[in-house]
């Protein structure tokens, strides 16, 4: 059976990309990638108050797909203006919430805590994305070389500055000197990961901070977060990302999240921590080291089964 083509919508930041692509993966879409880009008057706007037509965005897009998979402010009208030019031929799906009428898109994925109903609404536990565990196994060794077989593992995900939370330097020095006294005093080798959000002054920060025997990679790499996620004992994320959360959640293993000073509040954040530490996911980073277990997470999977039958319902005559 010929594979369905997929056309995927985002404005290229990771979180984004991780949720289409893992969905399309997970849907085993013969998929390209494409990188909305609005034209600079159209940016000013909220998806609401702009036209539904092409030359709000710059791409020219002109390749054939059965299923579109946006996400992000940025691709909402190009998934709306490629739905009403193709109608019934293609289906749309938008991963969180547009800020529009859902009736623009065939189905509308989002999370749980966004608290958003409706006929063509699917909610996942946090966050659907691109990791699976045969990565994760495929990964292990990548870090092994580096890893002291005499010490447990925590590895630290960083994220990086963000409207809601303040990543100044007292609050990232409060956040190591935690896991100086909690984990490394405690026998524990310590893993930082950096996100693609992450200020550079941060990760030199952390070389800084910690001694030689710790591991700090230095630029965005997906073999040591995928490794680093394997490998690890305990896995703290800081607060900023529910999406870097959700990815880690697919381990099974105790997360911490590292809180920081809000700069604006965010009921959504809340949610989902409140979601997550029901779950049995998460708990704060806070002054010692639990071991606790949940159901791992897989919620891309999860969601592409329920896609699956309603594409199976379509016509795409």
């Amino acid at each position: 059976m010929t594979k369905l083509k997929g056309l995927l919508l985002t404005e290229g930041m990771h979180g984004m990309i991780s949720q289409v692509e893992g969905l399309a993966k997970a849907l085993d879409l013969d998929f390209i990638h494409e990188k909305i880009e609005l034209n600079n008057f159209w940016k000013l706007f909220p998806p609401k108050v702009t036209p539904i037509q092409d030359f709000v965005f710059k791409n020219k897009i002109n390749n054939n797909f059965d299923i579109i998979i946006s996400c992000g402010r940025k691709s909402v009208i190009p998934s709306i203006y490629l739905k009403k030019k193709f109608r019934n031929k293609i289906m749309n799906i938008h991963i969180q919430e547009p800020k529009v009428a859902l009736s623009n898109f065939d189905l509308v994925v989002v999370p749980e805590h966004d608290n958003l109903t409706g006929d063509n609404v699917l909610t996942s536990k946090g966050a659907v994305h691109h990791l699976t565990n045969d990565e994760l196994d495929k990964n292990e060794n990548y870090l092994k070389p580096k890893i002291n077989s005499q010490k447990k593992i925590v590895t630290l995900i960083v994220g990086g500055p963000n409207k809601y939370y303040d990543y100044n330097n007292h609050e990232i020095e409060k956040i190591f000197l935690k896991i100086e006294k909690i984990f490394l005093k405690n026998n524990y080798q310590l893993i930082v990961i950096p996100s693609m959000r992450t200020p550079r002054h941060i990760i030199e920060k952390a070389r800084n901070y910690f001694d030689e025997n710790q591991i700090v990679i230095p630029n965005v790499n997906k073999n040591a977060y995928l490794s680093s996620l394997k490998i690890s004992d305990h896995i703290i994320v800081t607060c900023d990302s529910t999406s870097m959360i959700s990815e880690a959640a697919i381990t099974g293993k105790p997360i911490y999240v590292a809180q920081m000073l809000e700069i604006k509040k965010n009921q959504r954040f809340k949610n989902f921590f409140n979601l997550f530490e029901s779950l049995n996911i998460i708990k704060e980073l806070n002054n010692s080291v639990e071991n606790w277990t949940y159901t791992k997470l897989n919620e891309t999977n999860k969601i592409a089964n329920q896609i699956k039958e309603k594409i199976k319902q379509h016509d795409f005559s």
